[in-house]
């Protein structure tokens, strides 16, 4: 183990005549981040005005709490934390109480889908702000790194469209990426040790754990950089730095844990809860194995070559690249020990990809810096044939998703929110409940106390996902929920149609082998006539609506989505 003091090697300066006829710095900064936040716009408008469903869970407790009625998916519910990512919460809040979200239109789309991408837009702008902070330390074209970080974000669908998926990856990504960029530029200073940069390190893993469960990871980051570092002369130093970092993060993330466990007497959100994360296995990591499957194996071998050719030069990107390198190895652990996400695009790879970015520009920047005209000419070829190859990989990526984007969260606000609004207008339902799996769009729209089936917004059901308790669950649901409507599809909710209850209890309204089944209590129907007339616009009304819905699924749900509201689209319109 060595100081960071032993391999200063400074940055050559330029003549000074050059320096004269250049442009100011900042104007470099500025149009290498603007220009690669826009490339990452233009590939993110690809995908239109979609928003993944559990975005609008989020959505739905923004609502709630600016209108003052609590931590609650819906007005007059019981508090519940149905949500993962109480930072991103507040900004979505704090969006609607000032108008911005979740209120109308801005110029002609909707402020659901403009604000959060906007802030998505704002993050990514604030990642390549971060990349060009480190490049700064390591190279006199720091411009050109954070551009070509910026275009090799944008082409990268999995970085792309979770981004602007109206969750928290943006957020969650810069986060990481300041984190690790605070350390390379504290590493290129041998100041690793110094009290500003053991805060700084200690309150951004807080942003990322407040910001995704998996961000705790993150914590760990700056103990391990201080670990690589480590000499006897330091033990002291790096000591107090890990104390004041540790800290640091304690604080705050140690004040929401004390809430969420005084409010709600659990550790865990309901989402991590219902979806019973296992304690990671050693054999976990091979799951790392996608991300290269992903950008191809030929972008991996040369990540990994550029890379180890930084760390064979003593140099001050050497000291930096080891602190990058280090939170790199965290953002993939974390997305190979997480259960395998059933959204697709590799959802929880996200700050893995903007670190990878970073580190893979500043080392073929240095392999370029470091090598004659002959050596330049084959990396130049070779990092074309990487980019022929990774790039088709992503585009055909990008348009897949393009054209089948995950429950976008307009089409569950049709069919399951302002659908069964119509079913209940129909019955005569004034007050009454939904049972279904895909809660977010429907608990915009609804007027229907919506249960949540998977559990991610609901105590009980959390607690028989996470021990899958089945019998326990469909008791819960005929004896104690005995929910108005149901709604089940796949395998959402099989014990639960599988029970005589179900049949015992409900009348089907409609069931299609691949849209699922929809029911309603038999005791809240006074007239047979009226389980004619919903299953009349079922057959009739419901599939104009649902083809109509699929017909755009990267448009939009109208200017507004509130309770109460009736499908757009209508037989015969």
């Amino acid at each position: 183990m060595v100081s960071t003091a032993e391999i200063r090697v400074p940055v050559p300066v330029s003549d000074s005549s050059t320096d004269r006829r250049r442009l100011p710095s900042w104007v470099y900064a500025v149009a290498s981040v603007l220009g690669g936040t826009a490339l990452i716009g233009w590939h993110a408008s690809r995908f239109g005005n979609w928003i993944i469903d559990d975005a609008a869970i989020t959505f739905a407790y923004a609502r709630s709490l600016a209108q003052g009625h609590g931590v609650v998916l819906q007005p007059g519910a019981d508090p519940s934390e149905g949500f993962s990512n109480p930072s991103w919460l507040l900004l979505l809040t704090l969006g609607r109480l000032l108008g911005l979200f979740d209120h109308g239109t801005i110029l002609g789309v909707p402020d659901y889908v403009v604000f959060p991408k906007a802030l998505a837009l704002v993050c990514c702008a604030g990642i390549l702000v971060g990349c060009f902070q480190a490049a700064r330390k390591v190279t006199r074209r720091p411009g050109l790194a954070t551009f070509a970080s910026g275009a090799v974000l944008a082409a990268n669908p999995s970085f792309v469209i979770w981004c602007f998926s109206g969750l928290e990856n943006s957020l969650f990504a810069l986060a990481v990426t300041w984190l690790a960029v605070v350390m390379f530029r504290a590493a290129v200073n041998d100041r690793l040790r110094s009290g500003r940069t053991a805060l700084a390190v200690g309150a951004l893993a807080a942003l990322a754990a407040l910001t995704r469960p998996d961000g705790l990871i993150y914590v760990a980051a700056y103990p391990l950089v201080l670990l690589v570092w480590m000499s006897r002369t330091y033990v002291g130093a790096s000591a107090r730095a890990v104390l004041l970092s540790t800290a640091a993060f304690a604080v705050p993330v140690g004040a929401y844990f004390t809430w969420r466990y005084l409010e709600f007497g659990k550790l865990l959100s309901l989402p991590a809860l219902a979806k019973n994360q296992d304690l990671p296995e050693f054999t976990d990591l091979t799951r790392s194995e996608q991300l290269l499957e992903y950008v191809g194996a030929p972008a991996g071998i040369a990540f990994a070559v550029l890379v180890g050719m930084v760390l064979l030069r003593p140099s001050r990107l050497r000291a930096g690249m080891i602190a990058l390198l280090v939170t790199l190895i965290l953002a993939v652990t974390a997305f190979a020990v997480l259960k395998p996400d059933w959204m697709g695009e590799h959802r929880f790879a996200t700050p893995a990809w903007a670190l990878a970015a970073l580190a893979g520009t500043l080392a073929a920047g240095a392999a370029f810096r470091h090598t004659g005209i002959r050596g330049r000419a084959v990396l130049s070829a070779g990092l074309v044939v990487v980019f022929v190859l990774s790039g088709s990989l992503f585009a055909a990526a990008s348009e897949k998703f393009r054209e089948g984007p995950t429950v976008p969260m307009c089409v569950v606000a049709e069919r399951w929110g302002r659908i069964f609004n119509a079913y209940a207008d129909i019955a005569g339902v004034g007050q009454g409940s939904l049972l279904l799996p895909d809660v977010g769009g429907t608990a915009l729209t609804s007027r229907l106390r919506v249960a949540d089936m998977a559990g991610l917004t609901e105590p009980r059901m959390a607690e028989f996902w996470a021990k899958q308790q089945w019998a326990e669950l469909n008791d819960y649901v005929f004896e104690e929920v005995r929910p108005t409507f149901v709604h089940t599809h796949g395998a959402w909710g099989r014990a639960i149609v599988e029970d005589p209850r179900f049949d015992r209890d409900y009348v089907e309204i409609r069931s299609m082998a691949n849209k699922g089944i929809d029911r309603v209590r038999r005791d809240v129907l006074s007239d047979p006539a009226v389980l004619e007339e919903l299953r009349a616009y079922a057959k009739n009304q419901v599939p104009v609506i649902e083809a109509a819905a699929a017909s755009a699924p990267r448009g939009h749900c109208g200017a507004t989505l509130r309770p109460g509201q009736l499908p757009a689209v209508a037989a015969g319109e």
